[in-house]
């Protein structure tokens, strides 16, 4: 554990368009921002692109390949968590149960998921920034969902801002 999980953490999202400043929930769910901090502090977000992108929807990114199957080389458990898929929430992205990695995503509207994603933070702002991610145009990713930026929006740094 390289987090106190009594204290606070932020983080800021620097990106292309701008930059996120997330508050991350360390009490909450601890191993998951442990895991965020840690691939945040080796830059292993470090010009990675937000690989999938849908309005009313979400944007989602953390993979180092940019195919939406790429991940740290290791996987982790859920963690139990409360809350809702509402505007600014970053939550981890999965393929399932027990699957989380280094993939995550920002609500940009509210939506009702399933219980199935970590919540780990939210955005305090930058609302803008993740209203123009979500908006760019797109084109048909490796599913057939029209999800994929014409143009992705590269993650340049995470700062973490924390003991």
């Amino acid at each position: 554990m390289l987090i106190d999980p009594s204290a606070p953490y932020t983080a800021i999202i620097n990106t292309a368009a701008g930059a996120i400043t997330v508050e991350l929930q360390t009490q909450q769910t601890p191993n998951t921002v442990n895991n965020f901090v840690f691939l945040a502090r080796e830059g292993f977000y470090n010009n990675v692109t937000f690989h999938r992108t849908l309005p009313e929807f979400m944007i989602q990114g953390g993979d180092p390949t940019g195919t939406g199957a790429g991940h740290p080389g290791y996987r982790f458990a859920d963690e139990p968590f409360s809350g809702e898929y509402r505007r600014g929430v970053i939550a981890m992205a999965n393929s399932g149960p027990n699957t989380n990695g280094s993939q995550f995503f920002l609500m940009h509207a509210d939506y009702g998921l399933p219980a199935n994603y970590t919540i780990f933070g939210r955005a305090i702002s930058g609302m803008d920034v993740i209203d123009t991610i979500a908006t760019a145009p797109t084109i048909p990713g490796p599913t057939g969902e029209n999800s994929k930026p014409v143009n992705p929006i590269t993650i340049q740094s995470i700062e973490i801002f924390g003991p």
